[in-house]
């Protein structure tokens, strides 16, 4: 895996703020950008293709991202693409909450478009590495 091809799945309910990340992940940070509406989604796109990080919001409608990220963990083909949780939600004992559910960081919302892919990158590369 390049980082200049890596794939995200970016996973977020909200129209605006999957265009402004999808944008900000492609054009910003090159990355190959894969996108999904909520957690039944995702899961659909992760059987198909496997995406080097997944960017996952917290709030969804159908399957939120802790549910989601459950069931990416419980799965042997996926339990070790690296998820980062997206999210407006960050007491501290939330963030703990979704660091012990198996996600590899917390970037707060609203995010900044310009520092987000190279956030992304470095999260991804650390976690891979750390495997």
């Amino acid at each position: 895996m390049t980082t200049a091809t890596a794939t995200v799945l970016f996973v977020e309910d909200d129209p605006a703020i999957r265009r402004v990340g999808e944008v900000s992940l492609r054009a910003v940070g090159r990355f190959r950008v894969l996108l999904a509406c909520n957690g039944l989604e995702a899961l659909e796109l992760v059987a198909l293709e496997r995406p080097d990080v997944i960017l996952l919001d917290v709030m969804m409608p159908e399957l939120d991202g802790p549910g989601t990220l459950l069931r990416l963990r419980a799965d042997e083909a996926t339990r070790d693409i690296p998820v980062i949780f997206l999210t407006a939600r960050v007491q501290p004992e939330e963030v703990t909450a979704y660091l012990a559910m198996g996600a590899v960081a917390v970037i707060r919302k609203p995010f900044d478009p310009v520092a987000l892919p190279n956030e992304v990158r470095s999260l991804m590369m650390s976690a891979h590495a750390q495997r």
